[in-house]
């Protein structure tokens, strides 16, 4: 699967030609997310987390808690860039480590902040990803009064969950996780509820850990492919092996939503949208763009913090919001790399035929340690397979429809 560069070229992206790229008419696009790392530490050691147990460890050097000072400057950087650009609305995902740690106060100055420094005609829409240990009714009411969407991350029921998601002491987080989840999914507070983030885990059943994410109706699920790459693959993933772990566990989990379709699963919905011609909402399947910047909390600009998985650096751009406008990071040869669709794809992508719909699969797991990032996924035997499988139950459907007419 691998694919090797050139005698001499440097892996991919360090060989883009980016001053050609722009020469050539292409113009970068502007950001429209922005995580803001207001907390790099964490109350859990998940033995799956990519900020703590992958290849770079940043973490270390980094102040625990952002400033109000970095929030000033990231406020005023996000409001030029979104005036800069055009940009009626923006995402703002408050994110860690694990960012409650931060407080109720600072997280209410933040955002009321980035607010008041955006132009009039700009919707700031504000979320915050958590493990909910310490969602409380003080959070939540302060997340009602302003506006912030909660998503929470939980790996199913107590076996699934407690594999990875751990206190340093080694106990489970389950139990606490469950009753701060229950205060959002179930009261007053149910409108704040934006989903469940689940890191699969092959070993613990799929229709199970499905439905024990759906007890606590949530409007989405993301299920995550655990990160790895071709230099580290992930859990039961073996590099260069026909076998599609993820892709029978995931196919399971389709089956069992396909149809009653009780929430949304963000990942079959895109393959799905994909399928019928429309672009992807995300950067993890199909070809749509990289819109995403990230702002550690000692104010360093970097890009998708799940390329710490790859590398040490592989995320950093050496740029900063006291020096620099988010327009400086557009013309990063890995930003550019997220931005260019199929240029950036490997000559196995190329020749796929569901390339449109995959995209290479998310940018990270293409990583190399000889090769750099344009190569097909780690993953690739499962994305086929699960895409594939998926396009012949749409197709069946389809053809039974038109048979009715």
């Amino acid at each position: 699967m691998l694919e090797n560069s050139e005698m001499g070229e440097p892996p991919f992206p360090a060989s883009l030609d980016v001053e050609a790229l722009l020469a050539s008419g292409w113009k970068p696009y502007a950001f429209h997310q922005f995580i803001l790392k207001i907390h790099s530490r964490c109350d859990l050691a998940c033995r799956h987390c990519y900020v703590y147990e992958m290849a770079d460890q940043g973490w270390r050097d980094q102040p625990r808690r952002m400033s109000e000072a970095i929030v000033d400057r990231v406020a005023l950087r996000i409001g030029e860039h979104a005036m800069a650009h055009g940009l009626t609305e923006v995402d703002v995902i408050l994110h860690g480590g694990e960012p409650l740690l931060a407080g109720p106060d600072f997280i209410a100055y933040a955002v009321r902040a980035i607010r008041r420094a955006m132009d009039t005609g700009t919707r700031v829409n504000v979320s915050i990803q958590t493990n909910a240990l310490r969602l409380d009714d003080t959070f939540l009411r302060l997340f009602d009064q302003l506006g912030i969407r909660v998503g929470v991350s939980l790996d199913g029921d107590a076996q699934a969950h407690d594999r990875h998601r751990l206190f340093r002491d080694g106990r489970g987080s389950h139990a606490q996780v469950v009753d701060s989840l229950r205060r959002l999914s179930s009261g007053p507070f149910h409108h704040l509820f934006s989903g469940l983030l689940c890191t699969i885990d092959v070993r613990n059943d799929p229709v199970k850990t499905y439905e024990a994410l759906l007890a606590f109706d949530p409007p989405a699920v993301d299920f995550l492919l655990p990160h790895g790459n071709w230099s580290t693959p992930p859990p039961f993933r073996e590099a260069d092996s026909a076998a599609t772990p993820y892709a029978d566990w995931l196919m399971a989990i389709f089956d069992r939503w396909y149809g009653p379709a009780e929430t949304e699963i963000r990942l079959f919905t895109e393959i799905l949208r994909l399928l019928t011609g429309r672009p992807s909402r995300s950067e993890s399947i199909g070809l749509s763009p990289a819109l995403l910047a990230v702002i550690e909390t000692d104010g360093s600009i970097e890009q998708s913090d799940i390329l710490k998985s790859a590398y040490h650096g592989a995320a950093a751009t050496r740029l900063h919001v006291l020096s620099h406008p988010f327009d400086a990071a557009l013309t990063f040869p890995s930003l550019v790399a997220r931005q260019i669709g199929m240029d950036a794809l490997s000559g196995t992508c190329h020749e796929c035929e569901i390339v449109s719909v995959c995209g290479g699969g998310l940018y990270a797991h293409r990583y190399d340690d000889n090769t750099g990032f344009r190569n097909p996924s780690v993953y690739c035997p499962d994305l086929y397979r699960l895409i594939s499988y998926i396009d012949r139950v749409l197709a069946r459907d389809v053809a039974r429809l038109r048979g009715r007419r």
